[in-house]
């Protein structure tokens, strides 16, 4: 089985249940499977160590899952327009697999949630795509060909999948963001799959 790693950082939930669903879009498709983990929250002052494994949600990520694993699937909610500070600080400790190239050639997909219609959806989208551009990833979004991306009034955007959650984290994911979300995970593990046999 060909393993796409789904990492992300939550908060409040929905970014993790967006995870769940691109991993379970991945694993519609045969051979292939997700493998779900989280980045650790980070702190301006740090006084005892992160435990090794969170209370709760996928275990965390280790630099070997980005070199095991023939895809990413990258989300955060977000934070002023761009990705949270923890999912900013374990990219930025990448500096190793960007110059040995793990991560080169392979696909690559974002999600994001956040509280209001107009919070920094497709900028936080694509401040993650810079950085699996330096990685040298093959960037995948949303097409038009998938119907719920031209009749979802809340989340969903050509750049990658997306919840509006509400001010007060009051919205469940749309049965739009639901399709849309499952979507991107099929196309990334189809890409991934096609892009493994043909190596």
């Amino acid at each position: 089985m060909n393993e796409i790693l789904v990492l992300y950082y939550s908060r409040g939930g929905h970014t993790a249940q967006l995870a769940r669903l691109i991993a379970r879009g991945i694993e519609e498709v045969p051979g292939m499977r997700a493998r779900l983990r989280q980045v650790p929250p980070v702190a301006p002052v740090t006084e005892t160590a992160q435990p090794p494994e969170p209370e709760d949600g996928a275990p965390y990520v280790q630099k070997q899952d980005l070199l095991e694993c023939v895809g990413l699937a990258m989300g955060s909610p977000t934070r002023f327009g761009n990705m949270a500070a923890p999912l900013k600080y374990f990219l930025d400790c990448t500096g190793a697999e960007w110059a040995s190239g793990t991560l080169v050639g392979k696909p690559a997909a974002l999600f994001t949630s956040t509280s209001t219609m107009h919070g920094g959806q497709e900028s936080t989208l694509l401040s993650m795509a810079l950085p699996l551009l330096h990685h040298g990833m093959l960037l995948l979004g949303v097409p038009y060909t998938e119907p719920a991306l031209t009749t979802t009034q809340s989340g969903g955007t050509p750049y990658g999948a997306s919840h509006v959650s509400g001010a007060k984290g009051e919205n469940s994911i749309s049965e739009h963001e639901r399709e849309l979300a499952r979507a991107l995970g099929r196309r990334l593990a189809e890409t991934a799959r096609k892009l493994a046999t043909a190596g």
